[in-house]
């Protein structure tokens, strides 16, 4: 299933600032980011491989999950926020706010043959 983890997030007069290193349960071969959605939904697959790491860095969305056996909604509307989706969670993206910006990390490069469309 998958699992929200809180960033750790260093503030100060300056500013913040957030760690991912050392967080996230994978080597990291691809990182994407997602914005400018209108109110379509992404996503849709899950995967046979990749792990991924979800992070909205600004704004906020949703992420629906099922793994098989349970159906989760995730919130991401703050940057310390990341969700961890493990190869068997087929997800969805959706309700993305006008200036959100979804960013992922992946444990692989991409690989069409990887995605898995059919929902449980």
């Amino acid at each position: 299933m998958a699992k929200l983890l809180n960033l750790k997030t260093f503030t100060d007069a300056r500013g913040n600032l957030t760690v991912i290193e050392k967080v996230i349960p994978f080597d990291v071969k691809r990182i994407f980011y997602i914005y400018g959605v209108d109110d379509s939904v992404r996503g849709g697959h899950r995967h046979h491989q990749t792990i991924q790491a979800a992070v909205c860095i600004q704004g906020r969305c949703t992420i629906y999950n099922h793994d098989g056996q349970a159906e989760v909604e995730y919130l991401l509307d703050a940057p310390h926020k990341c969700l961890i989706l493990e190869p068997k969670d087929w997800h969805q993206m959706y309700a993305f706010s006008p200036d959100a910006i979804l960013m992922v990390l992946a444990s692989t490069h991409f690989d069409p043959n990887d995605y898995i469309y059919a929902p449980y």
